[in-house]
């Protein structure tokens, strides 16, 4: 790559014509930075993270309103928002008064969250505002796409998971629960991996394992036998779980499943439209993934694939989007994600 940067520097000399080096490259704009060459990254694909949407906001409502909501289920509020966003609506004249709804996203009206399942969902139950509302969003099988963006240990992975064993093996709405995530190391890679295709896999979805060990509860250090907890293994023996890259998702047809994609911030725009469009009928894509975790080196925070569909996608009634905000993994992870 040096020599042609340098082919480049010194053919532009004659002429004293100006160059630009244009690439999502970064190592390469060094590179041409170091020669004294211009180089810049492409900007039309670009996405202001300031101001990326959050599917959030706060709206103060009259105390009749608030009755309204908590009698009637539903409210019409003045005002522009987009389909499925999440409202805090709060009582302008008793402000510790509050309410949590959503805008449904054919009608436009305010209607209060649906009550979770007697158990929780797949005995996961949301710690925070943030979590309720992604779980409303999840758990609605009028919305096809889900975008989840948050930091480490907000629960973006474990969430979606639950989802979709809640609607996979309990309610039987979907024929099958499909977890995927993009084959990127954090940091330097170790090389070529021993084994089968299922045992190469293993490190690279182990995130996965954890939550559903952690669901299912196979890792209870109380000891305590429980009957009705199934592993993932049996669920992938049953072909209601399947878990694999995406590198041989192109071509496919995925029809009536509910499709995760985690780490998706690691994702180019061009790569997410391929697996958005593998979509059959009947089925929900859900999309995970945290900006400050970033590993591929031709995306950054404002060019991946996963702020790229929640600009494009916010006023779409087919899909709806949540920033968790509060990390719940431990103490530990909510300063180290907030502090490093």
């Amino acid at each position: 790559m040096l020599p042609l940067l340098k082919a480049i520097f010194f053919a532009s000399h004659p002429c004293q014509c100006p160059v630009v080096l244009v690439s999502k490259d970064i190592n390469l704009r060094i590179k041409a930075d170091a020669l004294g060459l211009v180089a810049e990254d492409y900007k039309t694909d670009k996405v202001d993270v300031q101001e990326l949407y959050t599917g959030l906001a706060e709206v103060l409502v009259s105390a009749e309103d608030m009755n309204q909501l908590f009698k009637e289920g539903y409210l019409a509020l003045p005002g522009e928002f987009f389909p499925n966003q999440m409202l805090t609506l709060v009582d302008a004249i008793n402000p510790s008064h509050t309410a949590l709804a959503t805008v449904e996203g054919e009608s436009g009206k305010v209607v209060a969250l649906h009550k979770l399942p007697h158990g929780g969902v797949s005995r996961i139950y949301p710690r925070n505002r943030e979590q309720k509302f992604a779980l409303e969003l999840l758990l609605n099988d009028a919305i096809s796409l889900v975008t989840l963006v948050g930091k480490a240990g907000t629960g973006k992975t474990l969430l979606a998971i639950a989802a979709g064993l809640q609607k996979v093996a309990d309610e039987r709405l979907y024929t099958r629960l499909l977890i995927s995530r993009p084959v990127i190391p954090m940091g330097k890679d170790i090389g070529y991996l021993p084994g089968d295709i299922s045992e190469k896999l293993t490190p690279w979805m182990q995130p996965l394992y954890d939550n559903f060990d952690l669901i299912f509860g196979t890792q209870d250090p109380s000891g305590k036998p429980s009957h009705w907890r199934r592993g993932h293994e049996e669920l992938i023996e049953q072909g209601m779980l399947q878990i694999e890259p995406l590198t041989y998702i192109r071509g496919r047809t995925i029809p009536k499943q509910f499709l995760i994609v985690d780490e998706a911030q690691n994702l180019t725009p061009h790569e997410v439209k391929t697996i958005l469009t593998r979509a059959g009928e009947g089925t929900k894509v859900v999309l995970t993934g945290d900006l400050d975790q970033i590993d591929n080196p031709y995306v950054d925070a404002a060019s991946n694939g996963l702020t790229y569909v929640v600009e494009k996608f916010k006023e779409e009634p087919l899909a709806g989007h949540i920033t968790l905000l509060k990390g719940e993994r431990s103490d530990l992870a909510e300063r180290a994600a907030t502090l490093l």
